[in-house]
């Protein structure tokens, strides 16, 4: 079974958690696609979306299903998103499509955060994926330095050689040579070094389920 078809396969899973005749929080990226297009089937029996980011806007407007801005609803009921790690405590690294601060947002408005995943998302420690912070420009060569202190190594990510610019209007640093052993304390720690917007460790805004795809089928996940 391919990549392809094992997202295919978690993105048609997620529907069962669904909560009809609410707002479902969409996350980003090429597993969330699949869940995207899977929910259009289902448009009618949901009042629509909140999305994180401005192409899943783009691809859920154009299958017809309204998306709504945060500040316009209240909690919102599931939240389904990717991840680039998640571990067996549903602790994840997300930020590979450069939205985390938006994932962030709406994982926090929602009573429940649904991971789907393919296998080779599953770790026992976060750290291997590179982790994605994203940064005002400004303070990156500082952040990068404070990086560096850990041993690890923080790079600028680019796009067509430019720095890379979020729907925020921020850069994304990307940290190789982490092992994050405690993500609670290092998520708390970074988030409060001056320039940080985001850090890409979900661990205050953990998964209490991941889908994840396997060659046998979907094998669903539950964490405390």
């Amino acid at each position: 079974m391919t990549q392809d078809e094992l997202k295919a396969m978690v993105g048609q899973a997620a529907l069962d958690h669904v909560v009809a005749g609410e707002i479902v929080g969409v996350g980003t990226g090429s597993t969330v696609n699949k869940f995207i297009d899977a929910l259009a089937g289902m448009k009618d029996r949901i009042q629509g979306a909140v999305s994180s980011s401005e192409a899943s806007t783009a691809r859920l407007v154009a299958l017809g299903i309204p998306v709504f801005d945060c500040n316009d609803v209240g909690e919102i009921a599931v939240y389904i998103d990717g991840a680039d790690e998640i571990d067996h405590q549903g602790y994840m690294i997300k930020g590979g499509g450069a939205a985390l601060t938006r994932e962030k947002i709406v994982a926090a408005q929602s009573r429940r955060f649904v991971c789907i995943a393919d296998e080779s998302k599953l770790v026992h420690r976060l750290g291997d994926f590179p982790l994605p912070v994203e940064v005002i420009p400004m303070a990156a060569r500082r952040i990068a330095r404070q990086f560096a202190e850990f041993g690890a190594e923080a790079t600028l990510r680019l796009k067509d050689g430019q720095p890379l610019v979020t729907d925020n209007g921020q850069h994304i640093l990307d940290v190789r040579g982490l092992g994050i052993a405690d993500p609670l304390a290092f998520e708390s720690a970074v988030n409060q070094w001056p320039g940080v917007v985001t850090v890409g460790v979900f661990a205050h805004q953990k998964a209490q389920t991941c889908l994840l795809g396997t060659p046998d089928g979907v094998r669903t996940l539950k964490f405390d």
